[in-house]
């Protein structure tokens, strides 16, 4: 871990691995220091938000250096289910790209449990990983310009939902009409990092 001042009110640790960045964000979600407002992990790093005239850097800092990473079955975690239409358009290609034929794709996806690793893209995005490697696909090679809300997609270990109708070069394997984003929710995601996904076949 390599821990950073990011500005008078930040500081940024550094992971090799995105499983080690959600043990250590699981750990200090749980316990959280006094001062701090907010925990935003990403692939390798762990932005921690503090209320500077509640707390002193020195004690943040020494908060995440000492907080032992929790391992996820050592956790209490909250479970989303996601219904999908498995109507994507690029599901066939990855049946084919995986080698599991479309329903082969639509069981391995519906058969896991994924975790919620950080947010991103789009207000209400959330990167999925945990699920089943053969899942594994690249980008499509010619991104959309159009993507639809509710389009589940994969890219690389990730899969996700998308929002709201933006571009995107994920490759789409079906439809969920989950309300993601909602700003007079609180909080307004409904993806939150630590949660876990099941996706469910309608």
């Amino acid at each position: 871990m390599r821990i950073l001042r990011a500005g008078d009110s930040a500081l940024l640790a550094e992971f090799a691995s995105l499983d080690i960045v959600l043990a250590h964000f699981r750990a200090l979600d749980q316990d959280r220091a006094r001062g701090v407002v907010d925990l935003v992990p990403a692939a390798r790093t762990l932005l921690v938000c503090f209320d500077a005239s509640e707390t002193d850097v020195q004690d943040v800092h020494r908060w995440i250096a000492t907080t032992a990473p929790l391992p996820v079955d050592a956790a209490t975690v909250e479970e989303v289910t996601l219904e999908v239409r498995y109507d994507g358009d690029d599901l066939e290609e990855v049946g084919e790209l995986t080698g599991l034929g479309a329903e082969g794709v639509v069981t391995a996806h519906t058969t896991c449990t994924w975790t919620v690793a950080f947010g991103g893209f789009a207000p209400g995005f959330a990167y999925l990983t945990g699920g089943d490697p053969r899942l594994h696909v690249p980008r499509r090679s010619s991104p959309r310009t159009t993507v639809p809300a509710g389009a589940v997609g994969l890219a690389g270990e990730f899969s996700g939902v998308y929002p709201r109708q933006s571009p995107g070069g994920w490759q789409l394997i079906g439809t969920s009409e989950a309300p993601l984003w909602q700003p007079d929710r609180t909080p307004a995601a409904l993806l939150r990092p630590g949660r876990t996904v099941r996706f469910v076949a309608i």
